[in-house]
């Protein structure tokens, strides 16, 4: 069962910008893990491949309007400059794709102590709350990102006619081809990676022939960097749309936008556990 949790978080002390790239929140996740299971933390350490889990950067939490809201509204700040002050309100996303890890670290949801600081480099954070559904209490740019759902009802409840997928790319994405990055989101790149992720943990198997039905037929993207002190990462963000095209069987629609909505749970490419790559269907 796929869940999609918001931490709402307050530092205690600035939190300087050289610990707020993705490997220390990999590494405060592995803290969280460890916290309740060292043995599971222990294995999703050492795990190279099989991380049923992605994260997103530590958000601020802002609710001032930019000049071009529709466009701007999903994308998610990756890139730190200045310290985030002690005080400041902030949020984090942590998705888990399959419930065996959900059911670990149940204990910890249950038995959270909101005076227990965690650390971030030498930063104390404390965790104010955890949302699993979509409610307020958050952010603007929050909205939507808290959510949970079976993969059955991701599969049931997806739609049969809708041949309209729109995708928002809210943290620099990237796919590995070869032994280089790609930035640019092909129909194969995004699909693929949807169909090996839902194939992974769903137990419901979907053919990677659904890519030939999918066709992209609006873009407004560009490329990002991501940086830290050991390396960079160039990926792209922005909107992008996809259709399904040609005379396409109901279930197989079906298949496609149980993988579009699958998005918000899973990202897709390189660095998901590190924040790159969060796709919500918009």
């Amino acid at each position: 069962m796929p869940h999609s949790l918001i931490l709402n978080l307050l530092p205690l002390s600035p939190i300087p910008p050289k610990f707020l790239s993705g490997r220390h929140l990999h590494a405060l996740f592995l803290n969280l893990v460890s916290s309740v299971d060292r043995k599971l933390g222990d294995y999703l350490h050492e795990a190279k491949a099989d991380k049923a889990f992605t994260l997103s950067p530590l958000q601020i939490v802002r609710d001032t309007p930019t000049r071009d809201r529709k466009k701007q509204h999903h994308i998610l700040q990756w890139q730190h400059n200045k310290p985030i002050p002690a005080g400041t309100p902030c949020w984090w996303r942590i998705s888990l794709l399959d419930d065996t890890l959900f059911g670990k670290l149940t204990y910890l949801w249950l038995n959270l102590n909101p005076e227990q600081p965690w650390h971030l480099g030498p930063a104390d954070l404390k965790i104010t709350s955890i949302l699993g559904t979509p409610q307020g209490g958050v952010g603007r740019r929050a909205q939507g990102w808290a959510n949970v759902a079976t993969y059955e009802q991701l599969y049931e409840q997806a739609s049969e006619s809708n041949c309209n997928l729109d995708f928002a790319f809210c943290t620099p994405t990237a796919f590995r081809q070869s032994k280089y990055d790609c930035a640019l989101p092909s129909r194969e790149l995004v699909f693929n990676s949807l169909i090996k992720r839902w194939n992974q943990y769903s137990g419901i198997e979907f053919p990677h022939t659904l890519v030939e039905h999918i066709f992209p037929s609006f873009f407004d993207i560009h490329t990002e960097v991501a940086t830290d002190s050991r390396s960079k990462f160039i990926g792209c963000v922005g909107a992008m749309n996809f259709r399904i095209l040609g005379n396409v069987e109901p279930p197989t629609i079906q298949q496609i936008n149980a993988l579009a909505d699958f998005a918000l749970y899973a990202g897709v490419g390189r660095k998901t556990t590190m924040g790159m790559g969060m796709v919500m269907r918009i």
